[in-house]
């Protein structure tokens, strides 16, 4: 039986929040509320969501050796992640990001940087790394090095659940391997240049063959294409406080929904469910929930169905 339930390569960020009242116009000046250090980052903020539901999860990337790269680790090893293989890289700044949150509406606007120091090669992932998990979780950023893990768990028969926000170089390579794609909403339009996102996820679930094909909608649900027909699901209506880390905290989710065996359109709400509980706190990971949590929002909570969506998918679905 493997060591670990999940594993995750790719990017940890620590965050500085700053809370506005209202985002100001361009040019503008406001004063902000507050200012926060939080820990964030696509992989390991799922990876922190896995551990926070009960699973056995290993975090591989790399980290800067200043204050920042200092909070995100024991951010990380207070959660029970396995750290073994994360590399601390001397003289190297950890990747950073500065969160402005319009306190009016949960949402924000991000500046990142993330030095070229931090950068993983493939020959520093070795096999034991990845197999010793029964599922692997990517993102897109260190493309060689994730399609080579990526490559290392298809060998081994692991699902492979990938996380994708914007086109990287020679992302065309990891795809094939690659079994769950749960994209951005822009992603799939920008990947294939086909505006229509129904006919967008269809062409890429036809090129790569795989299982799933994905989109995150933000305040609207997501969006799956599996086993031949289309499945909508809407979000969960919450007090908004802050959207920062809510699609990474969905992919965690996500990965706990697999490796449980939830039929897809359960699988969509429940990672609705934990990204909705997220965006109820500060913070990439401020809002991260337990089960109970989880389940108590699912009976309880109202959904935000989009129209179109709802309509086109039946329709979609009836049309394969």
């Amino acid at each position: 039986m493997p060591e670990f339930d999940v594993v995750g390569v790719g990017l940890n960020a620590t965050d500085t929040l700053l809370v506005v009242p209202h985002f100001p116009a361009y040019a503008g000046k406001v004063p902000f509320q507050e200012e926060v250090l939080s820990p964030g980052g696509q992989v390991a903020s799922a990876m922190a969501t896995c551990a926070k539901l009960g699973l056995r999860a290993k975090y591989i990337g790399t980290m800067g050796d200043d204050d920042r790269g200092r909070i995100q680790m024991e951010s990380l090893r207070n959660t029970g992640i396995n750290l073994d293989d994360v590399q601390v890289r001397k003289g190297c700044a950890n990747q950073s990001a500065y969160i402005i949150i319009d306190r009016a509406t949960g949402e924000r606007t991000v500046l990142w940087r993330r030095p070229d120091c931090l950068r993983i090669a493939p020959s520093e992932i070795t096999r034991e790394q990845i197999t010793c998990a029964r599922l692997l979780h990517i993102d897109g950023h260190d493309t060689p090095a994730v399609e080579h893990a990526a490559r290392i768990a298809r060998k081994a028969g692991m699902p492979v659940t990938v996380d994708v926000d914007t086109i990287y170089h020679g992302f065309d390579r990891v795809l094939p391997h690659v079994d769950y794609l749960v994209a951005s909403s822009e992603f799939p339009i920008q990947w294939t240049n086909e505006s229509d996102p129904f006919k967008a996820l269809k062409l890429i679930q036809k090129e790569y063959c795989m299982r799933v094909a994905a989109m995150t909608l933000g305040a609207h649900g997501a969006l799956a294409l599996a086993e031949g027909r289309f499945i909508y699901s809407p979000a969960f209506v919450v007090n908004c406080v802050d959207t920062t880390g809510a699609g990474d905290v969905f992919h965690g989710a996500f990965c706990y929904a697999v490796l449980e065996g939830m039929p897809m359109r359960n699988a969509l709400e429940f990672s609705n469910a934990m990204a909705a509980l997220n965006c109820m706190a500060l913070g990439a990971r401020g809002g991260i929930r337990g089960i109970e949590e989880v389940r108590a929002l699912m009976l309880r909570a109202e959904r935000r169905s989009h129209p179109e969506f709802e309509t086109r998918t039946t329709t979609a679905s009836r049309a394969s």
